[in-house]
């Protein structure tokens, strides 16, 4: 084909950046039996929210070091789940070069992030050439606002900051947040704050009657809401790993 045929035709794709929410099953050991027993519990729970979600497989916390995992057994049972497992986070040389073999995404652990990190440090020397940060360079990403209400199957996603609602979240709908979510209305549908990982995040609502609400992948349903602050103005934060609801009035 010539030169002048093809000179009108739109290359085939682009690639952008993409924030996506992620769920991650930290991994303590494996036994094929009682993981997807243990799956189909958690999946019970809450059927909606995990229904195609991608998953990484956390190795950070993982123990059964003298037995070569089988992520093609994981992949598998995650999938007639309906849960499509796309990563895996830390682990060994081992265990990532066999996760590599399963055709799987490798992202770095913590302890890899932090040890990129120094490594990634300037000297002394070049520390006092470095030209200084602006002020702004330590100021929080802005939150986002909106201020019409959340309908049901709307997904409102806030990917840097906070997310702040002046309306209600109806049931149906899904609203995410890097850090904290302030909702000015009833919360009806499900709320994830600290998507990814910060633990310190919190949700504010005037009225609980979520569905669910999330923090840093820690989850609670409405039948687990319901004996504590529904239909009442709260905050949701994490302590201890454990999802805690405070009246406002009393924070």
């Amino acid at each position: 084909m010539s030169d002048t045929a093809t000179s009108g035709v739109k290359q085939g794709f682009q690639l952008k950046s993409a924030s996506v929410s992620m769920t991650a099953l930290e991994l303590y050991y494996f036994d094929d039996r009682e993981f997807e027993e243990i799956l189909r519990d958690k999946i019970s729970q809450a059927p909606g929210f995990f229904k195609d979600t991608p998953l990484i497989i956390s190795l950070e916390k993982y123990q059964g070091l003298d037995s070569e995992l089988d992520f093609f057994k994981i992949i598998g049972t995650c999938r007639r789940n309906h849960i499509h497992v796309i990563g895996v986070r830390g682990g060994n040389d081992d265990q990532r070069r066999l996760a590599r073999g399963a055709a799987l995404a490798l992202l770095p652990g913590s302890g890899q992030r932090d040890r990129a990190h120094e490594t990634d440090q300037p000297t002394a020397a070049e520390a006092e050439t470095a030209p200084a940060p602006s002020a702004s360079a330590g100021d929080p990403p802005p939150a986002r606002i909106i201020s019409q209400p959340v309908r049901s199957g709307q997904q409102i996603h806030a990917p840097d900051g906070d997310l702040v609602i002046l309306a209600p979240v109806q049931a149906g709908a899904e609203v995410l947040a890097a850090g904290n979510i302030h909702v000015y209305g009833p919360l009806r549908g499900r709320a994830l704050a600290g998507i990814h990982g910060a633990e310190s995040a919190r949700i504010f609502c005037q009225s609980l009657e979520a569905e669910l609400v999330s923090i840093a992948g820690h989850y609670k349903i409405s039948e687990d809401l319901q004996d504590n602050g529904w239909k009442s103005a709260v905050q949701i934060q994490l302590r201890d790993d454990l999802l805690v609801v405070t009246p406002l009035d009393k924070a």
